[in-house]
């Protein structure tokens, strides 16, 4: 019952600010106070104590937040109605076919710019130069079976694929662009036999040696849990997520000396340690403000 409660809670605030409406009893950030919104995600939601923790180390400002956004356009919507200052986490390829209606591009860099670019010009929004991490697709295998068929990039599966077993999200497998018609016309191979599942699924499905090669998340924590290896995408199939903060000018200009203390994290967090926060939360159960503080402290930016 208390899970259901919590469901429609959340459910009622995704659909009050997609349909442009403010929180009830937020009616926009607070007077002097700053306001961070995350996702419904571990990782989404680590990133948004470390900023949380670090502003407030740094400001005497308050800050708030807003854990649970539903999707990349719900954060998106609060933060153009003002009911969200800064965004924790938001991924260059989501965005660029969300908020921006573009074409994926598959340059990282380019990316990057892009969505700076657009989001200062459209939303007067800066967008910050990436963590240093990118949660993306990753076709991932046993470790067992990369040793024994010497697997190190996508491209190496091509002479085995046909007797490999390949486990992966069933919308995937119709997806168009960057989804699996994209991938036999780009990689010219497929595998011998699919296993359309959910994708939390995966990660067990590949560790208890039911699927050979799975479709995983690159910052996921079962990776590491489930001791997989992840292929390099030699060819770039997939378009970039490399994930930054957002915040709107506004709050930038009220306090002036924000940017500087976000700028702090920019590439210190690489995909490996937010991998291994991600396990810590989804594997460990640990709460993710434990996370962020022990994170921070361990990089001395409290100092």
């Amino acid at each position: 019952m208390f899970k259901l409660k919590r469901f429609f809670i959340i459910l009622g605030v995704g659909l009050l600010i997609t349909s442009g409406c403010s929180l009830p009893g937020l009616g926009g950030p607070a007077k002097n106070s700053i306001t961070i919104g995350t996702l419904d995600t571990s990782e989404s939601q680590i990133i948004g104590h470390i900023l949380k923790l670090l502003i407030e180390h740094h400001t005497d400002a308050p800050v708030s937040m807003v854990n649970n956004l539903g999707s990349s356009i719900v954060q998106h919507k609060a933060m153009l109605s003002g009911d969200v200052d800064i965004t924790a986490t938001r991924y260059t390829g989501t965005d660029l076919a969300g908020a921006l209606g573009m074409e994926p591009v598959k340059d990282p860099k380019e990316a990057l710019e892009i969505v700076q670019r657009e989001f200062q010009e459209r939303f007067n929004q800066t967008w910050f130069d990436s963590y240093g991490f990118a949660n993306s697709y990753a076709f991932t295998v046993r470790k067992d079976v990369a040793e024994k068929e010497n697997l190190q990039t996508v491209s190496d599966l091509e002479p085995v694929a046909g007797k490999l077993k390949f486990g992966v999200d069933n919308s995937w497998l119709k997806r168009k662009g960057d989804g699996y018609p994209g991938f036999i016309e780009e990689y010219g191979f497929q595998f011998g036999e699919t296993f359309p599942m959910q994708i939390g699924l995966v990660y067990q499905a590949a560790s208890s040696g039911k699927m050979d090669v799975v479709l995983a998340y690159t910052t996921d924590g079962r990776i590491k849990a489930f001791d997989l290896k992840v292929l390099e995408d030699d060819k770039r199939f997939f378009p970039p997520y490399d994930s930054s903060l957002v915040a709107r000018n506004e709050v930038l200009e009220k306090y002036p000396e924000l940017k500087g203390i976000l700028q702090k994290l920019s590439g210190k967090i690489d995909t490996e340690t937010m991998r291994a926060m991600n396990y810590e939360a989804d594997g460990e159960m640990k709460e993710p403000s434990v996370i962020a503080k022990e994170f921070l402290e361990a990089a001395n930016y409290f100092e």
